[in-house]
Parts: C-alpha cells; sequence; structure tokens
C-alpha cells in the first residue's frame, strides 16, 4: 500500500509527531509512506518535476538481494530490506529546514506529493507547528479541484490518505472519498487514467485524525495540539500573575476558541483566574457586567491584589451578542476603579515545541492510523482516530464531526445546557469546578453545622507537581461548604509535632502553580507511632482525612484503615489522591506529577540531543528518576525518540547490551558521513544494581570505535519539576472536587448509621483511593488495591504503559537494525 499524509487547516503543535510516526509505522507494516506538502492545495497541485534520483550511502549499496539487484520495491519483502530500501530519499532535510531547494543540489520547486522514508523524518517530534506545511484550498472545494487530486494521487499510484487537521478539513476528507469512484470514473472517460489504473484505484481508503489547539472534536478526550496550546496560555498567566500582584492590577487575557470554551476553561482552573467567559455557557446574569463585577469586587474585599479575567474569542452573552476583552477591560475599571490591562495571546498559543503529551499521544494514533488503513474496505466507514484518557480509539469520522458542529448548532439555537451535553460530563465537570473554588465565600453555600466536617490535609513522600494545586482547591471546596481545612504540616512526623493550622480561601490563592509541597512532605508512615497518630486524629477533632501522596500515600491509607479495628478515631472517611512523578500507585493510569516530570524530561533531553546532534556522533546515557517503576523512562524515551530505553520491570542483561551495541553500530554506520544524529539511551535509576549508568557509558565509549563516543547525564531531582504542567493542575482539581464529594457522602453516612459518631463504625469502602482507568475516575477501597499492587517493588501490576519500551524500539527500527547487521561486513563492527 502507498500512503500519502496531509496536514490541514490551523496548525498545532504534535502534527509532526503523527508524521512521524505514521511514516514508521507504515515503512515497518511494509507501505510506501508519501507527504503531502501545504495541504490539500498541494494535492490539487501534485507534481510537475519529477525527483532527482538520492545517492545511496554504500553501506546501503552493500546490501543487496539474491540477483544483485536493488532490494526491490514491494510489499511482502523481508522487514529488514524493506527497512533499508525506505532508509531515507533525501529530501528530509529540506522539509525539516523549511526551504525548498539547496544551491546547486536537490529542490522541492514543482513537487507536493513527496517519497519520504525513516531518516527523513527522525527528530520531527520536537518540532513545533506542521514541517510539510498547511493552506487553505478553496480549489479543494470544487470538483475540478479534487478531481486534479485524485488524477495526482492515481499517477503517484498512492490509494490511501490520513488526514491530520479540524472539522472541516475532515469533512473535506469524507466527502473525497465518497466521490472517488465518480472522480475515477470521469478520469477514465476523459482518458486522463488508464482502465488499469481505473481498477487498481477504485477504492480510495481515508482515516483521520484531529489536529486543533481549541480540543473541539467530539468523541475524543483530547485533539493534537491542545495540550501544547494549554500550557502556552498557563505560562503567559503566570508570568502576568506577578505584574498583576506587584501592582495590584486586573489582567484580561483573550484566548482562543471561537466556537469553543476549553482552553479559556482549563486556563481559568489551571491558572486559578477569577472570572470567564465561554461560548457554550455565558454569564447567567443580567446584565452580565454586574455579575463580574459582584464576584470579583467580592475577591477585592478579601484584599486579593490582583483579578484574572479569561476570555475565549467567541464568548458572547445570553443573546449571542460578543464579549470583547476591550469591552470588559473598561468595565473593571470604570465600575470597580481598577487598573486593568488586556492581553491577547492570538498566536503564540500554537506555537513552540510540543509538549510531552503531544509527542506520546499523537505516536500512538499515528500507529493506530496505519492500523485501521490497512484493514480498512469498501464496507467500513472512514474512521478517526480519538483517545480515551491514554486509550487509542477509532470512531467513525462523520458522527464525531456532525456531533461538533452539534454544539455550535446549540448555541446558535441558545441551548446551552446542551452545548454542555454534547462537549461532555468531563467539560461540565471542570465548569462547576471553577466555580466552586473560584468564588468567594457566601453564607448561603454553606453546609447546615451538622454536616461540617474538620478535615486534614497531609502530603505524603516525594514532592510531585500538582500536589499544592489538589489542596488548593480542597480547601477552597471546604471554606464554601463551611468545612474547616486543617493542614497538616511535614507529613506524620508534622501531626505528632503539632504542626497543624487551619488554610484561609485567601492563603491559598497563589498555590495553583507552584511546584513541590507548601505542606511540606516527607516518608514516614503512620506506623512510626499508630497510637499516637490516633490521639492527634482525636485532639483535634479529625472528621475526613485527605492524603496526597505516592505509594507511601497508599501504604499510609492501608495502615490506617487496618488500624481502625484498634482505633476509634480512625473511623472517618479516609481518601488517597495518588500524587507521584514514578506513576507508581497500583490501577491508576495517571498520578499527579508524572506530567510535570515528563515535560522536565523532555526539556532537558531536547537540550542533551542538541549537544549530542551537534557533536554528530555522540551517545548520551540519560538517567531519570522513578524507583523502581519504570514510567517516566518508557514513556519519556518515547517523547524524545531514545534509541534504548532500560526499566526495572524489564532489567539490563549481558545479552542484550550485546543487542544493544550491534544495534547503535548499524545505525552510526548507516548515517551519512558527516551528519550523524546524536542519540539517546535512557536508563531508569533502578534497572540494575550492576549495569550502572557509569559502567553503560564506558561500554559504548569502549565499544562504539570510530563510530560513536557516549558521555552520561543524570536527571536526578530536576524530574519534580519546578512549575506544575496544567495538565497536572486540572487533574488536581479534578480529583480533588471528587474526593471531597466523597468525604461528604460517607462523613453523612457514618453520621446517620453511628448516631453522630458516638458508636462510629466507618466501612470498609468509605477508606479509598481515586484512580483513573480509561475515561472514568473511580473511587477503589484500598484493601482492594492491595491484591493489584506490587509491595515488595512499589508499583503496580500490569500497568497500562508496559508495551511502551516495545514500542519505543519497533520506532527506532531495533529489530529490523539488527536483522540488518548480520548482513554487513566492514570495519568497524566488532564481533558481538
Amino acid at each position: 500500500m502507498k500512503i500519502a499524509i496531509v496536514t490541514s487547516g490551523g496548525d498545532s503543535a504534535g502534527m509532526n509527531a503523527v508524521v512521524r510516526s505514521i511514516v514508521k509505522a507504515g515503512i515497518l507494516k511494509g507501505c510506501e509512506m508519501w507527504v503531502v506538502r501545504e495541504g490539500y492545495e498541494g494535492l490539487v497541485r501534485g507534481n510537475t518535476e519529477a525527483s532527482e534520483p538520492f545517492a545511496a550511502t554504500s553501506v546501503r549499496d552493500q546490501v543487496k538481494s539474491d540477483d544483485q539487484q536493488p532490494v526491490l520495491k514491494q510489499e511482502g519483502v523481508h522487514p529488514d530490506k524493506q527497512l533499508l530500501h525506505n532508509l531515507r530519499f533525501g529530501d528530509g532535510e529540506l522539509l525539516k529546514d523549511g526551504t525548498t531547494e539547496f544551491v546547486g543540489g536537490r529542490t522541492l520547486k514543482g513537487r507536493y506529493i513527496v517519497r519520504v522514508g525513516w531518516d527523513d523524518v527522525r527528530g520531527w517530534f520536537s518540532q513545533g507547528g506542521t514541517l510539510i506545511g498547511t493552506a487553505r484550498s478553496m480549489t479543494f472545494k470544487t470538483v475540478e479541484g479534487r478531481t486534479a487530486a485524485a488524477f495526482n494521487l492515481i499517477k503517484e499510484g498512492i490509494d490511501a490518505l490520513v488526514v491530520c487537521g479540524g472539522d472541516g478539513s475532515l469533512t473535506g476528507a469524507d466527502v473525497f472519498r465518497r466521490e472517488w469512484p465518480d472522480l475515477v470514473r470521469s478520469l477514465k472517460d476523459q482518458s486522463t487514467i488508464t482502465d488499469k489504473q481505473a481498477e487498481q484505484h477504485a477504492h480510495l481508503k481515508v482515516v483521520g485524525l484531529v489536529g486543533s489547539i481549541d480540543n473541539d472534536m467530539c468523541l475524543t478526550d483530547m485533539t493534537i495540539g491542545a495540550p501544547t496550546a494549554l500550557q502556552r496560555i498557563c505560562e503567559a498567566i503566570d508570568n502576568i500573575n506577578s505584574t498583576a500582584y506587584s501592582h495590584s492590577r486586573a489582567f484580561v487575557i483573550e484566548v482562543m476558541g471561537r466556537d469553543c470554551g476549553w482552553l479559556a476553561l482549563m486556563a481559568g482552573v489551571a491558572g486559578g483566574a477569577d472570572f470567564i467567559f465561554i461560548p457554550e455557557r455565558p454569564p447567567a446574569g443580567q446584565p452580565w457586567e454586574d455579575e463580574m463585577c459582584a464576584e470579583i469586587g467580592r475577591h477585592r474585599e478579601l484584599n486579593k491584589r490582583k483579578t484574572i479575567v479569561i476570555v475565549a474569542e467567541g464568548a458572547h452573552d445570553l443573546d449571542l451578542k460578543p464579549i470583547r476583552a476591550e469591552y470588559i477591560k473598561d468595565v473593571l475599571t470604570e465600575r470597580l476603579g481598577l487598573d486593568t490591562r488586556v492581553t491577547t495571546l492570538g498566536h503564540t498559543q500554537r506555537g513552540g515545541r510540543p509538549c510531552a503529551l503531544d509527542r506520546i499521544l499523537p505516536t500512538l494514533q499515528g500507529v493506530e492510523a496505519v492500523d485501521a488503513l490497512l484493514e480498512s474496505t469498501t464496507e467500513t466507514p472512514s474512521y478517526m482516530i480519538g483517545l480515551h484518557e491514554n486509550k487509542v480509539v477509532r470512531v467513525p469520522l462523520m458522527e464525531a464531526v456532525a456531533m461538533t458542529r452539534s454544539v455550535a448548532t446549540a448555541v446558535k439555537e441558545k441551548n446551552f445546557d446542551k452545548a454542555l451535553e454534547l462537549r461532555g460530563a468531563e467539560f461540565k465537570e471542570a465548569l462547576d469546578g471553577f466555580h466552586h473554588i473560584s468564588r468567594a465565600v457566601n453564607e448561603e453555600t454553606k453546609l447546615p453545622k451538622e454536616k461540617r466536617m474538620r478535615i486534614a490535609f497531609i502530603h505524603m513522600g516525594a514532592p510531585a507537581g500538582g500536589m499544592n494545586a489538589a489542596t488548593r482547591t480542597a480547601a477552597r471546596y471546604c471554606i464554601r461548604q463551611g468545612h474547616t481545612p486543617l493542614a497538616v504540616h511535614n507529613g506524620f512526623r508534622g501531626l505528632l509535632d503539632d504542626n497543624v493550622d487551619t488554610l484561609s480561601w485567601l492563603g491559598v490563592d497563589a498555590w495553583m502553580n507552584r511546584g513541590g509541597s507548601e505542606l511540606g512532605t516527607n516518608r514516614a508512615l503512620p506506623s512510626i507511632d499508630l497510637g499516637g497518630v490516633a490521639s492527634k486524629f482525636q485532639e483535634y477533632g479529625f472528621n475526613a482525612v485527605m492524603l496526597i501522596g505516592g505509594f507511601e500515600g497508599f501504604t499510609a491509607l492501608l495502615q490506617l484503615e487496618e488500624g481502625r479495628k484498634h482505633y476509634p478515631a480512625f473511623q472517618i472517611p479516609m481518601v488517597h489522591i495518588p500524587a507521584t512523578i514514578s506513576n507508581n500507585v497500583p490501577m491508576t493510569e495517571y498520578s499527579l506529577g508524572s506530567d510535570t516530570s515528563l515535560n522536565a524530561l523532555v526539556d532537558a533531553c531536547d537540550a542533551i540531543k542538541q549537544s549530542a546532534s551537534a557533536s554528530r556522533n555522540r551517545v548520551f546515557v540519560v538517567e531519570t528518576q522513578g524507583g523502581k517503576c519504570g514510567y517516566i523512562a518508557a514513556l519519556g524515551g518515547l517523547a524524545v525518540g531514545a534509541s534504548l530505553v532500560y526499566t526495572p520491570e524489564h532489567g539490563i542483561t549481558l545479552d542484550a547490551l550485546r543487542r544493544d551495541v550491534r544495534f547503535l553500530k548499524t545505525r552510526y554506520a548507516l548515517d551519512p558521513q558527516g551528519k550523524s544524529e546524536g542519540r539517546l539511551v535512557i536508563r531508569n535509576e533502578s534497572s540494575s544494581k550492576v549495569y550502572t549508568t557509569d559502567m553503560i557509558t564506558k561500554m559504548l565509549q569502549e565499544e562504539g570505535g570510530t563510530l560513536f563516543d557516549a558521555r552520561s547525564a543524570s536527571l536526578g531531582h530536576t524530574l519534580q519539576g519546578g512549575i506544575p504542567s496544567p495538565v497536572d493542575r486540572a487533574r488536581a482539581a479534578r480529583l480533588s472536587l471528587k474526593c471531597m464529594a466523597f468525604l461528604e457522602q460517607h462523613h453523612e453516612k457514618i453520621l446517620k448509621a453511628s448516631n453522630g459518631y458516638k458508636s462510629r463504625n466507618a466501612p470498609p469502602e468509605s477508606a479509598a483511593i481515586i484512580i483513573i482507568q480509561t475515561s472514568s475516575v473511580k473511587m477503589v477501597p484500598v484493601q482492594e488495591m492491595v491484591q493489584h499492587a506490587d509491595m515488595v517493588n512499589r508499583r503496580g501490576k500490569d500497568p497500562w504503559w508496559s508495551g511502551a519500551k516495545d514500542l519505543e524500539e519497533q520506532l527506532v527500527g531495533k529489530p529490523q537494525f539488527l536483522g540488518i547487521h548480520k548482513e554487513l561486513n566492514m570495519s568497524g563492527f566488532s564481533k558481538m
């Protein structure tokens, strides 16, 4: 099969990761891979110039088929030789550098449908935007334009298309597929193509991926580019916060989102905004100016020095009248007397390097897109490759597009409840959560006194991004409901030392973007003095406990639950929010801090790889944290394109090291002379006690010979990150609010069942851990979690990411290059 890839519509970070993934997965499946420059316009223009032959490397020329001819360009060829034949076609640097030609060398002029090989797309995942270009094509919207596009594809023998773009681009792809038989018939009738060509290309296979920073497509949790755009927005808000606080100013920040308010909503949650405007839910107050000024006025009465208002570019009031940033500024200035500024972020939201999620998830989607094409028939619909949390799914493309457009229709009809429903439950949860944590205390919202609780917040284990965001969210919710939030500083040791105080609404205001742990944390468990801990629970009158931490938090909750049979003070609802960079808590697919850690690893490895590539022939062995859980190393390796990854789950053996050296030697031997790529080896700190980072580095230095050198780098505690990622902040708010609802529910149940706590008896399910599985959030009793935990190695059993290491090895071609190694006979290769 010949597959062409198109990026269309507005650019978004992660598009290049998709192209790279599809190209590599397609080659491994025996396909020919092509890219289309300038979106649909490139399909219409086609190729008016032939590609110049690319001079193969001397190593490549040494590998011949039995009759001494170059390896055949066909499906079914041995995968090793398939990869070798598709190693590169010479246009990768032209595409990556944004040029159309080298002086006196190759050119892309007159060529819009370009054959690409394995190395032509190397390093693309770290680039923002789309390297193959995108353009809005009015010509493609006409039958004549689509006829020309069909001819250009048939001329190159292409019969499958992957389109990465928004709903308009994906609709165009589906229309193109449905019209394809008529277009082919028309070309045949005009004798533009032959009968044989018409027969061979009777069916066009199409798969779509959603590239959109707005996260505006239904039936998928996340679109390609949305996490990076949110990160850019939150970086801007974090920077603005300092000057807003310094001058006691108000800032109105306009973000993208013509028809979808996801960016504004999530930035409001993650950035700690005071008020937001989104298309799906206009302010309920009439006029809205009164509602906004009343809320912000209450914040100022509490001595809040800064005000952040976020407005989506498509925001409007209940009558669909646009709400503009400049007008909001005038209202705040005139009514509240605030020194107000407007910041329009514009296209800065689209730009920059993709974050970790916009490298990992598009990579997984690209692999699935190739599989969907290979399994496509004339009866199957055009699929869109979507996501449910970290699970890649196929959904009917036009069903997703139709539902997405129904949102805009519902908004135009002023049916805002339906618009929210179509956006999904998580969107509505985030909106409700924002109101809970942004609105000032109101006596009307407080629960009756008999239902109010004294809730303890304890941080456990090592610091992780999102701990403070979770605590801020829960504390503000507590105050809104009339509960008393009690901060236990320095974990259970601090509790025993009476380091306990009360949190205030304004006191936690700046915690959303703070890394580490504002409460202080350590690894001490309740078992250091279980009786003393119970005594402190009773002394401070705790009615509920929220633990935020990693495996220590899980273990602490287990000890407290088991202690209930001896200490009545533990007969209260207790909950644990997983927060650890190593993501080693059983059952849950994500822990707070794991996304921040992956972004820290990506930032560090991008810089290290730049150094390695500048040296041309250098391998860096990068050591990561993670304990005996390989999550950071495995997912980080996928995000940075590591050549090798070592994790505790797989371990390291001498035979594996021998294979790895052979692989690296083969890879460097096949690089163009003088243009070798710097490469990374990611090693988890606990992968082996014998084969240490230093030992592996020295081994590679010794075995690399004239092909490559090696250096090492230990990332250490830098992986705990500085400022938490917006994803970790938003997850923290979501999980924290669900935990608060859980504590309230079980508190009320225990009160009813035990006559006001006088003879309380908390059921086992009232001590639970909140987990994320696929696209749902669940509360799992801590005793149930034990059977899913590897208590010795402090990690979960059968994690969802266990196949990441194998996928990473496939995407660097390790099995295939090891097969090629056997056929190479040249100096520089050892007998390993």
